[in-house]
Parts: structure tokens; C-alpha cells; sequence
């Protein structure tokens, strides 16, 4: 270890463009010391421990991390406590929310910063453990004089990262002595241990997060599939990866040779994409058979041991099958809470012969949503779907209530049938029903009325029996106070009303891309794949066209891709202003914009109007 003196000058050479021994992480960090955060390292910092109110707040607000991760540290703490080593669990932060280590020795962690409370983000302790992997990402080794600040370089500090089931940053598990060995590679056993219990933990979350979902957990070895497994894998109901654990997965990733995906990049995707399996084959790898006859094949050819846990069951709850919600409602949706008050609602109503009406704005899935509500009813029937804003005025009534033969000149000798009656027995979707030409709905109201409708030109009427569900973008209510639309009709109509929220508040708009570049993928026969870059310009947008613009751009972006890779240059320009170009463009500008919000990035996302992971990932790129 060298001496303080020494070591700034050390320093001030790799600020100078020295080249250094030192490890790329280290020298990265030093660099993001001198000229991000202005840090200067003739200057010592003491550990810096947050005030008791703070600590509760940030203690609180990890407080299911806290709980998952106990039993992973203290497991991990009984393996090392001989060796004076403790365990500091941090948030995102760098707030240490959780600690481990001998009450003895109090005094001396508490002043050194291994301690409860104790802050280690990168731009407030200089290089350290903690920091370092919270911008990188990486599990990391800071051992002695890596540290920033001649203050910590007594110290040598092990961490790693562990994100949530979504691939962000949630916490980082660090293991750190006062004292240690000279030589760096001491610390490799501790770097081993800390990351496995960073998966560990993973897994817990992955666990208890996706209680609804099938599980795969997936090992190198048939050994430690059920105890210990290298990832596992949440799958929805269809087969599409809804969550992970990012860090085990990662290095399985790059043993398939995908290299260059993130993680989060698997979200969405069908598991079929992956590997060569589909949801229905989940049950071959559930216990029951010999850890080493369930093999599965990564589609570059590796092989892995899997084990399958299926969804948890409510075995006090009567197995009844209505309890749940239909596939076809399920699939709308994952994890959005306004999405998943309509599914419930939709679910109940689906079982009656109930008109609804469906609002939303343009574009939000108003069809799907009645699609789906349809195919949810036990007998449904056909589906007939009529755009009433789409079809030309004076062909309205015909096509909706069909002729007999030679009603009118040009018409069919045969006559026609129309949409109303084509529905019968199933069910008529009235899309854009507020533009309805006002003479025709009287005549809608008597078809509900009367179950009955009379073609044009004809004597007689015919009876129907139908399921109506209408939808507009546009208010009814204000239609009908103009007198723009029939009172008798608009309370006809929405016995029932349900309401879509649009795509910029909902929270599931990750797993969206994924589902909808997924059906891309399967109408065109090709594998496409999202950047960090894209997927955050994607996040980051408004979407004024719901659901449907964001079709169309993932369309688009697909057909512009090379090789399957979509990156910023595939989508349209006005999506960038929503990310780029709202982010501060230099460095020291983000830091400081961040810095203003506590160092929040959750708070600045919200300020600037973006996600945060856009912000995590223009932190990464330009560190």
C-alpha cells in the first residue's frame, strides 16, 4: 500500500494521461472522480453516514429488498465472519440499508464507513466498492489505494450488483475489511462469493415477485439445478419472459454467444426464441424426473439442465375456473394497474348478455379489448367488427342492415345480408359508434330493442340475437347534450362502460414493445432485436397514437433494421426529442441536473419527463 502522497501523484498522473497498472475499472473511476464530480484528492473525506431520518426513509423504502436479502447475507456472513469481514448491503444510492459485521469492532467500522447508514456513491466517497458498481454495473474489486480518497485506501472492498426482475439497478451487496493482505488477488474468493449471493438474492426476488408465473430455472450442471441454479426465467402464460435474474443470465447469455444484448433486451420475447421450448413443454421439467434428463437446447446449440415451477395455486380457493381471468383478458396486460381493473371488470361482464361501451383514446386497443371479451364468453360465436366512421354514409344502412334483392339500382339480385345479422349468434362491435349517421340510430335502437332487423327493401324482419359492444374515442355524453347523438340510443348502449387508459400512463409499456415485436417477428420469420438506445427512445415517448403508432413505429423500425438490430437510426425523428435531446447533452450537465434531485434518478426522470432507465443508461455511456 502506498502512501497518501504517493497516491495523489498517482492519481494526478492518470488525470495527465498516464498510462497506470491499475485496473480499467479504477482508472475509469478515478477519471469520473476528477472530472464529473470535481472531486480533488488532496482533499481527505471521512465516511459519510447519513442522519437517522434519512436512514429510516431509505430503510423503508427498501424494506422487501431488506427482507429478501437477509437470509442470502447472513448465510454469506457465517462463511467469513472469522476473516473480520462485513457485509454492507446498499441501495441503488449507495446508501447502506442492511450490515453485517462484528459489534466488537463498532467504533472502527462505524469511522471507516462499514456501517449502517453509510453512504458510498461514487461522486460523494470517490472510487470505492459500492459506487463503482452502481455505474458499471459489474461486480468489482477496490482494494486499498483503488480508492479515491487517501482516507479509504486502508480498505480493500468487493461488490456486486443486483437488479430486479426488470434488469435495473436495485441494490449492491459488498463485502469489505479494515485490514487485509497486500495483494489484490486475496480478494478474488470474496468477489466469488459476494456475486454468488448477489444471484441468490435474484432469485429470491424472481421468486416472490412472479408468484403468477411459471418459472425456469436453469443450471450448467444437473447437481445444483433445484438448490442452486446459474438463472432463472419468469414466463407468462403465453411463453414470453416477463423477468429474470439478470445477473446469472447474463453470463448464460454470453455462453450462447448473444453477445451485445442486454438482458433487459430478452424481455417480451417468447421463450421459443431462445431456446427450444414452448410453454406447453414447461410441464416435462417440473420434479418428478431425474435432474439429468431435463436438458434443454439454447438455439446456438448449448445445452442446459432445467427445472420448471409452475404458477402458484391458491389451494384454499375452490377450483373453480371462472375465478381467474380468461387467456384472452389476461394477455392484455402485465403489471399496469389501471390495465388490470378493466381486465377484472371485463372478465365479470363477459359472462352476461350486457352491452358495453369501451372509451379510450384513439389507437389505445378499444378493439382488442372487445376481442377479447368476446372470445372470453363461453359460446361467442362470430365476432363482427364495423368501423362506422370508415364506411361511406350512403352505404351505412346497407352494410349494417343488408337489402333484399333489387332493393335499389345497382344492388345485388340476390340481395345481401348485413353485418347486424352476420352477428347473430355472437358479436357486433360498433367501432367509432359517435360518428353513426343520426338517422340510422334509431334504427340501430330498434334492432336492440326488438332483436330484429329489417333489410332495406324487405317486408319482413329477421330475428338476431347479439352480443353488442360499442366503442368511441369521442365523448357520447357530450354528443348527446349537442344533439349530435340519441339519448335513448347512448343509454342503450353502455349499461356498461369501460375505460382504456392510454399508452403514456401505463406501466407496462416494456413488456408492450416486447409482445408487439414479437408478433413482428412472427409475421415476417425474423429475430429482431432492440438497443438500450432505442428502447429507451421508445420508453421515453408520449405515444399520441397508443397502441397503433407504436405498431406502426416498431413496423417500420423492423423493416429499416439491419440483421435484425433496430438501434436509434430505425425510428422516427420525433421520438428522439423525447430522450436525447431532453437530456442535459454533456456530462457534467447531467451530474449536476442530477445532484439537483438528490441524486435521485427516479426524481430527475420524473422532472425531465423521461424513464429513468434512459437515464441510467446515458449515465453508463457517458462514464
Amino acid at each position: 500500500m502506498i502512501s497518501p502522497l504517493s497516491h495523489i501523484r498517482e492519481i494526478e498522473r492518470v488525470a495527465l494521461g498516464a498510462a497506470s497498472p491499475r485496473d480499467t475499472p479504477v482508472v475509469q473511476s478515478w477519471l469520473r472522480c476528477l472530472n464529473d464530480y470535481k472531486l480533488d484528492p488532496t482533499i481527505r473525506q471521512e465516511a459519510y453516514i447519513v442522519p437517522g431520518s434519512k436512514l429510516r426513509e431509505h430503510r423503508e423504502q427498501a424494506e422487501e429488498l431488506i427482507r429478501i436479502g437477509r437470509s442470502g447475507l447472513e448465510g454469506l456472513f457465517n462463511q467469513v465472519a472469522e476473516q473480520n469481514y462485513v457485509l454492507l448491503l446498499s441501495d441503488a444510492r449507495g446508501v447502506t440499508v442492511d450490515f453485517m459485521g462484528d459489534p466488537t469492532f463498532d467504533n472502527h467500522l462505524r469511522k471507516a464507513g462499514l456501517y449502517l447508514g453509510s453512504e458510498w456513491s461514487e461522486n460523494r466517497a470517490g472510487t470505492c466498492a459500492v459506487g463503482a458498481c452502481i455505474v458499471s454495473g459489474e461486480p468489482v474489486i477496490i482494494h486499498q489505494d483503488d480508492h479515491f480518497d487517501s482516507s479509504h485506501i486502508g480498505l480493500t472492498c468487493t461488490a456486486a450488483p443486483v437488479f430486479d426482475t426488470l434488469g435495473d439497478l436495485t441494490a449492491v451487496l459488498d463485502i469489505s475489511q479494515l485490514r487485509s493482505p497486500s495483494a489484490k488477488a486475496s480478494q478474488q474468493l470474496a468477489l466469488h462469493l459476494v456475486a454468488s449471493t448477489a444471484r441468490r438474492i435474484e432469485l429470491a426476488n424472481l421468486m416472490t415477485r412472479t408468484r403468477n408465473d411459471w418459472v425456469l430455472r436453469l443450471a450448467r450442471s444437473p447437481e445444483f439445478l433445484d438448490v442452486d441454479p446459474d438463472a432463472a426465467i419468469a414466463l407468462d402464460g403465453s411463453g414470453r419472459i416477463t423477468g429474470m435474474t439478470h445477473g446469472g443470465f447474463g453470463a448464460l447469455a454470453r455462453s450462447m454467444n448473444l453477445r451485445g444484448l442486454s438482458t433487459r433486451e430478452f424481455l417480451g420475447q417468447p421463450i421459443s426464441q431462445v431456446f427450444n421450448i414452448d410453454i406447453d413443454d414447461l410441464p416435462r421439467f417440473m420434479r418428478g424426473r431425474p435432474n439429468g434428463e431435463r436438458l434443454i437446447q439454447a438455439r446456438n446449440g448449448l445445452v442446459l439442465f432445467a427445472s420448471a415451477i409452475a404458477p402458484a395455486v391458491n389451494l384454499r380457493a375452490p377450483a373453480n375456473p371462472e375465478t381467474g381471468l380468461p387467456r384472452a383478458l389476461r394477455d392484455l396486460s402485465h403489471g399496469d394497474a389501471a390495465m388490470e381493473r378493466v381486465q377484472t371488470r371485463a372478465a365479470k361482464l363477459a359472462a352476461r348478455d350486457i352491452p358495453i361501451l369501451i372509451e379510450g383514446e384513439t389507437g389505445s386497443g378499444k378493439e382488442f379489448l372487445a376481442r377479447a371479451i368476446h372470445d372470453s364468453c363461453k359460446s361467442p360465436g362470430k365476432f363482427v367488427a364495423v368501423n362506422c366512421a370508415a364506411i361511406p354514409e350512403h352505404l351505412v344502412e346497407s352494410e349494417l342492415f343488408g337489402y333484399a334483392p333489387g332493393a335499389f339500382t345497382g344492388a345485388n339480385q340476390k340481395g345481401k345480408r348485413g353485418l347486424i345479422e352476420e352477428a347473430s349468434g355472437g358479436t357486433l362491435f360498433l367501432d367509432e359508434i359517435g360518428d353513426m349517421p343520426f338517422a340510422l340510430q334509431g334504427r340501430l335502437l330498434r334492432v336492440l330493442s326488438e332483436n330484429e332487423v329489417q333489410p332495406v327493401g324487405a317486408l319482413k324482419a329477421r330475428p338476431v340475437r347479439l352480443r353488442v359492444l360499442s366503442a368511441s374515442h369521442r365523448d357520447l355524453g357530450e354528443l348527446v347534450k349537442e344533439g349530435h347523438f340519441r339519448q335513448d340510443l347512448y343509454y342503450r348502449l353502455n349499461a356498461a362502460t369501460l375505460s382504456l387508459p392510454p399508452l403514456r400512463e401505463r406501466q407496462d409499456l416494456g413488456w408492450l414493445i416486447g409482445q408487439l415485436l414479437g408478433r413482428i417477428q412472427k409475421d415476417n420469420g425474423e429475430t429482431y432485436r432492440l438497443d438500450g438506445a432505442a428502447r429507451s427512445a421508445l420508453l421515453a415517448h408520449d405515444w399520441p397514437g397508443n397502441l397503433r403508432e407504436l405498431s406502426n413505429v416498431l413496423r417500420v423500425a423492423a423493416a429499416l433494421s439491419e440483421n435484425g438490430a433496430i438501434d436509434l437510426a430505425c425510428l422516427p425523428e420525433r421520438l428522439l426529442a423525447g430522450t436525447v435531446l431532453s437530456l442535459p447533452r454533456h456530462d457534467d450537465e447531467l451530474r449536476r441536473a442530477l445532484s439537483e434531485c438528490g441524486d435521485n434518478v427516479s426524481a430527475l426522470a420524473r422532472k425531465l419527463g423521461v424513464n429513468r432507465s434512459t437515464i441510467h443508461r446515458r449515465l453508463k455511456r457517458l462514464n
